[in-house]
């Protein structure tokens, strides 16, 4: 349900950047009240997920995929240019995402046996 709710958090903040680019600097007023709703919508779903999902994992996979997702809705929808810096950045932050996933935190000991293994390190010192 977590990752759910960080899918949510994701869709809200794309459809708020993009209405960011609609509003064209808050002088249109439909487009600057979606992005609002958007973004505050973003971010108590994001809040709501960091419930369950580690700090660093969640926001890492919220901003790498915001980002990539929002270049590419920047390409098909704002028929924004794209060069090969940008591919070879956009493809640095997929790798990064899935690193984080794939061995970041809850991957290795238990948050129990972490805490545990702090407490006997500060109990040796």
């Amino acid at each position: 349900m977590a990752y759910f709710l960080l899918a949510v958090s994701i869709a809200s903040e794309l459809l708020g950047t993009s209405m960011l680019k609609a509003s064209q600097g808050f002088t249109r007023l439909i487009p600057s009240i979606v992005t609002v709703v958007a973004f505050v919508c973003s971010f108590y779903f994001l809040s709501i997920s960091l419930k369950s999902i580690p700090l660093n994992t969640a926001y890492a996979i919220w901003s790498g995929l915001g980002t990539v997702i929002t270049v590419i809705v920047s390409v098909v929808i704002w028929k924004e240019k794209i060069n090969t810096a940008s591919i070879v950045g956009i493809t640095l932050i997929i790798i990064g995402v899935v690193v984080l996933n794939l061995l970041g935190p809850g991957h290795g000991a238990s948050e129990d046996q972490q805490s545990s293994n702090l407490h006997s390190a500060a109990a040796r010192k």
